[in-house]
């Protein structure tokens, strides 16, 4: 699809429909009663009639004679202009790009609310990213008849004002440019996490993962294979997957800027391709939706090869680990000890809770073969933080106030709901074990918060975010700018956050 920006009315943009977002009382909005004047009163009529407020989630379409040309003209709510937050657009957006996809129409203008200038080039970002993600489908494995093609060819973002001469403002470009990309790998990662467990192993991640650096010569891959991690004492990654007879992969990705970096940071991802639960097994329903535990391997992977298209000042290492958590003689089992990479020994008991050895590696890898300044995590690590926070919203655990700070502003900016948890350390008692040094689970209550503080062992002192994305990692309906499946959670916050 190709998005432009447009500058004047929204119906000079010649577009087969028009859609305007309204915040509140359409007979207050200067681009509602605009299109109203233009259809000779037809809209405001419409709006009576349906009792459209400009509330979210309200909608109307009518059909209108322009100078002799048929039209399609909609309105959508906003909803109050003081509530409205930037990170809407994407949704406002999207709704504008399904109502185009659904008429069949090729072109689609869609005007925003008015907005202050120094807004205008975020504003344009959201809106494009909304719309190209809105339009996101997983359909690969549906036969034609299931398949729901896009008609949607073009869309001009109009956002009012005198119509401009010549080329568009370079800031303008860079805007839509910025959000092509980050569109495009929000799309990646929504990829890896909807393809069945039986295509996305870690070996095709790391496949992928070497697929995506092809070409760019700042961005290097290794992917280390089980004698690897062996070598480097990974027990507790190793045990993971030696249930399965699909081999673990470590990926490490890294982007590498001209300059001397001014930071070096790490993005950890959990890569479970498919969780079981080992012996501690899920029932089946809880089990029939596991492929997404991997979804914070494919956000860094897939934002890294973003940042490394969009340049930044920092060094930036994605590490996935990666590897299926089954049942078979080979499976770790209950009461196990593990010896961690850093010569921590875990007593084993709930081989469910398998993300946080995983991670633990991950981490220390990250800390001393990396060598970087910062760690932030990334996992579908507890049904705990969907129980605290529901189904939208990610915890966030951290070590260093500087860093958690920078982390939740990136987040907030890149509209991804996000609330801080407490490392509350009475709880850590819970970790004691009587034959290792520490165990894997704590008790029932607070299991976001003990699992935060079994990789805060790992993190040791260097500074620290954990992302525990279990609940917006994946969606069972479709809203706005984000279908039904896995949702490319936590790609636009780490962009934003490491080249904002």
């Amino acid at each position: 699809m190709d998005i432009r920006h447009a500058s004047g009315a929204p119906l000079d943009a010649g577009a087969e429909l028009t859609v305007v977002a309204v915040c509140g009382d359409p007979k207050k909005d200067a681009s509602f009663k605009a299109l109203d004047r233009a259809t000779g009163g037809l809209l405001g009529r419409a709006a009576v009639q349906e009792r459209f407020a400009g509330k979210p989630g309200q909608m109307i379409h009518v059909h209108a004679q322009l100078d002799g040309k048929p039209a399609r003209i909609a309105a959508v709510g906003a909803g109050e202009r003081s509530a409205l937050k930037l990170g809407q657009l994407r949704d406002l957006a999207a709704h504008a790009a399904h109502l185009g996809r659904n008429a069949g129409v090729t072109s689609v203008c869609f005007a925003p609310p008015t907005l202050a200038p120094r807004q205008l080039d975020r504003a344009l970002q959201y809106v494009a990213e909304g719309a190209a993600l809105g339009l996101y489908r997983f359909d690969k494995y549906r036969g034609s008849d299931g398949r729901k093609p896009n008609t949607v060819k073009e869309l001009v973002i109009c956002t009012g004002g005198k119509p401009a001469r010549g080329k568009p403002p370079r800031a303008s470009k860079t805007a839509l440019d910025r959000a092509r990309i980050i569109a495009e790998a929000v799309s990646r990662a929504r990829d890896y996490v909807n393809e069945p467990a039986a295509v996305m192993t870690p070996t095709r991640l790391g496949e992928i993962a070497r697929e995506l650096a092809k070409g760019n010569p700042s961005l290097s891959v290794k992917v280390l294979g089980p004698k690897e991690c062996d070598k480097l004492g990974m027990g507790m990654f190793l045990a993971v997957g030696r249930g399965s007879d699909e081999e673990p992969r470590l990926i490490h990705m890294t982007y590498t800027p001209k300059r001397k970096p001014r930071r070096k940071i790490a993005l950890v991802g959990k890569g479970v391709t498919f969780d079981s639960g080992g012996y501690s097994i899920k029932p089946s329903q809880a089990m029939e939706d596991m492929k997404i535990d991997m979804s914070g391997a494919a956000a860094v992977v897939s934002a890294i090869a973003a940042i490394a298209e969009l340049g930044c000042p920092h060094e930036v290492h994605a590490i996935a680990a990666c590897c299926e958590n089954l049942v078979s003689g080979r499976a770790y089992k209950l009461g196990d000890v593990l010896t961690a990479m850093d010569g921590t020994t875990v007593e084993i008991n709930n081989t469910d809770a398998e993300g946080r050895l995983t991670l633990g590696d991950a981490i220390t890898y990250a800390r001393t073969k990396a060598g970087v300044d910062e760690v932030l995590d990334f996992a579908t690590l507890t049904g705990a933080c969907v129980v605290a926070l529901g189904p939208y919203i990610a915890g966030v655990m951290s070590n260093d106030e500087a860093l958690v700070a920078r982390w939740m502003q990136a987040a907030e900016v890149a509209g991804e709901e996000m609330w801080r948890l407490p490392l509350q350390e009475r709880l850590r008692d819970q970790l004691k074990s009587p034959i290792a040094d520490m165990r894997n689970t704590g008790e029932r209550y607070g299991g976001a918060i003990t699992a935060g503080l079994f990789l805060k062992h790992f993190a040791k002192d260097t500074p620290w975010v954990h992302v525990d994305l279990a609940g917006p990692a994946s969606v069972s309906s479709d809203h706005g700018a984000t279908p039904k499946g896995g949702t490319g959670f936590g790609v636009a916050s780490i962009v934003e956050y490491v080249t904002g």
